[in-house]
């Protein structure tokens, strides 16, 4: 078992009665309603619903999302599902981040990226939003790019194509076996990343092929 290096915080050790239960918040970015489910702009829920079966979780309600705790590896993780489209993503995570003290370097997000090719994914400890609507908000929303986040690539729309089109819309048969495996290398990645360390995590990842 991979012993957590940040030192779980008690309820008391919060300011202003927040609850700091939580040693990570994980949130995967999404739209919701059953329409978009199962387009390329809701590959971070593919990947939360994947942590889910993994580590036992729950879905609750808590206000500006749906969430649950998970245990992995020891660590006590709050997945949050936004109830906002993409492009208002910021609210929950500064609701969340504030609501349990959690500090913004432990907050990953998990989002889709038209920049990679389809089925890569890339593990970054902060950076720019890089023409993501939902993490210009979370940007926002914020005041700083310092956040971990994982992003899977779900490739560019076609010459002449609509980008709104391509990241609402189903990926092709032909994408959807990378992008299950990208899916289920970005949750490992996830747990590394919470686990054994960031560095760890864009160490073993950051590449095009599985190790």
């Amino acid at each position: 078992m991979h012993m957590c290096a940040f030192r779980r915080r008690s309820r008391s050790d919060a300011p202003n009665g927040a609850d700091s239960g939580y040693d990570w918040i994980i949130l995967a970015i999404g739209n919701p309603g059953p329409q978009y489910a199962e387009s390329r702009h809701n590959v971070g829920w593919w990947v939360a619903d994947l942590l889910m079966k993994r580590h036992g979780g729950k879905l609750s309600d808590a206000g500006v999302c749906h969430r649950a705790t998970l245990d992995i590896d020891g660590t006590n993780v709050l997945l949050a599902y936004p109830k906002t489209y993409v492009n208002r993503s910021g609210a929950a995570a500064k609701t969340l981040t504030e609501r349990h003290d959690i500090e913004t370097t432990q907050l990953l997000v998990i989002c889709d990226d038209i920049n990679l090719p389809v089925g890569t994914i890339r593990v970054r400890k902060k950076g720019g939003a890089g023409g993501h609507n939902g993490l210009t908000s979370i940007i926002e929303a914020l005041g700083t790019n310092d956040f971990p986040r994982i992003r899977i690539g779900v490739g560019k729309q076609a010459d002449g194509a609509s980008q709104v089109d391509h990241v609402l819309g189903k990926p092709r048969a032909s994408e959807a076996e990378d992008l299950r495996i990208a899916v289920d290398r970005a949750a490992d990645a996830s747990a590394m990343a919470i686990t054994e360390g960031l560095d760890a995590a864009m160490n073993s990842y950051n590449r095009s092929n599985p190790v």
